[in-house]
């Protein structure tokens, strides 16, 4: 009894420990399917993280301790825990679980690892060259930005490009005379992140 209450714990734990990530996980996944819309799909889930982290982490801990505290009297004396666990029930399985839901819990601080490298065009005629700021509601991680950066690298005539999830924005350079800003704002919008507001710094 007190295996299969550790085991359904532990699944708990990696269940929510992936609800925690999935605002940055689904990025990934978008980029990985080809379907960049979806990306920001889960970002509502950002303000309830921390709730997230903490129920993972109790409810873990509580898992650990029903697997790890010794047996009572009255379990030895009615040998509910005679017969071996299985592999579901195991320590091996808990820990498993444990590893499996600190990965996902650290997934938003190396989700950028999977995005490819931005190449960015040279610019030609510095004279033609725009920069804008435009700031993005829903991106929630490194992923995040990356995801933006990988859809605005795509136009031509891109030659500067910053984007931070923290400052909510992205700092684009491009040459006019190749793309315009409403060419960049779609780029953004198709993520599946919004675009608030869009100045133009020079």
């Amino acid at each position: 009894m007190k295996d299969k209450k550790s085991s359904s714990l532990a699944l708990t734990s990696a269940l929510t420990a992936i609800s925690a990530s999935l605002c940055c996980i689904t990025p990934v996944l978008a980029l990985l399917a080809g379907s960049s819309g979806v990306a920001a799909t889960f970002s509502w889930l950002e303000p309830f993280r921390p709730w997230l982290i903490g129920i993972t982490v109790v409810v873990l801990a509580f898992a650990w301790n029903q697997k790890l505290r010794p047996r009572t009297e009255e379990e030895i004396a009615c040998n509910c825990d005679e017969e071996k666990p299985s592999f579901w029930q195991s320590k091996k399985f808990l820990g498993i679980v444990t590893v499996f839901t600190a990965i996902m819990l650290a997934f938003p601080y190396y989700s950028d690892a999977f995005y490819p490298e931005t190449k960015l065009s040279e610019s030609e005629n510095v004279n033609l060259e725009s920069t804008y700021e435009i700031n993005i509601t829903g991106m929630t991680c490194t992923g995040c930005e990356e995801h933006v950066k990988l859809e605005i690298g795509k136009l031509p005539g891109i030659s500067g490009l910053e984007v931070s999830y923290e400052k909510a924005n992205a700092v684009v350079t491009f040459d006019e005379s190749k793309t315009d800003i409403e060419k960049v704002k779609s780029a953004v919008d198709k993520t599946g992140y919004k675009v608030e507001s869009v100045n133009k710094s020079k």
